[in-house]
């Protein structure tokens, strides 16, 4: 990362895990005496903001770091969790499938992973494809942050 980012501490519940997870992120230096920073990395279980939102992250003394705090501006990007059911699926042509529908993803594992829809691209699409491969049951997924515009797509 360049310097003009700094890595964030983010503490929160997570409905995936059901326990307080506890995750790092990148983020770009906005205005530091403002506290003020945007988000660099998908989010992997579920916190209330996506990569692009703007967001307050102070120094906590028992922390010992940047620890968020609070979204200041959203994006407008979304974030959806996959969880691959189907044991043959190509979890890599999968990723790659919505990569060509404009939605980036980063993984945890080889069944596991968080993608992006930003804002200017169309939910439904991607809603359909969801829907379809969950019916098939061969994958999960949930939307643990929808943005306005993309909850209104649906």
């Amino acid at each position: 990362m360049s310097d003009n980012s700094e890595k964030i501490l983010v503490r929160y519940y997570s409905d995936i895990l059901e326990e307080i997870v506890v995750e790092t992120l990148w983020a770009e230096i906005i205005n530091v005496k403002e506290g003020l920073y945007k988000i660099d990395n998908i989010p992997f279980y579920g916190p209330d903001f996506s990569s692009d939102d703007i967001v307050f992250a102070e120094y906590d003394e028992e922390e010992e770091r940047i620890t968020y705090r609070k979204v200041v501006e959203h994006s407008g990007n979304s974030t959806i969790q996959i969880i691959v059911l189907d044991e043959d699926m190509d979890v890599m042509e999968l990723k790659r499938e919505f990569a060509s529908l404009g939605c980036e993803s980063e993984g945890t594992g080889n069944k596991y992973f968080v993608m992006e829809v930003p804002f200017n691209i169309s939910y439904s699409l991607i809603l359909k494809k969801l829907s379809e491969l969950s019916e098939d049951e061969k994958i999960g997924f949930a939307e643990p942050n929808i943005s306005q515009k993309h909850f209104s797509e649906k």
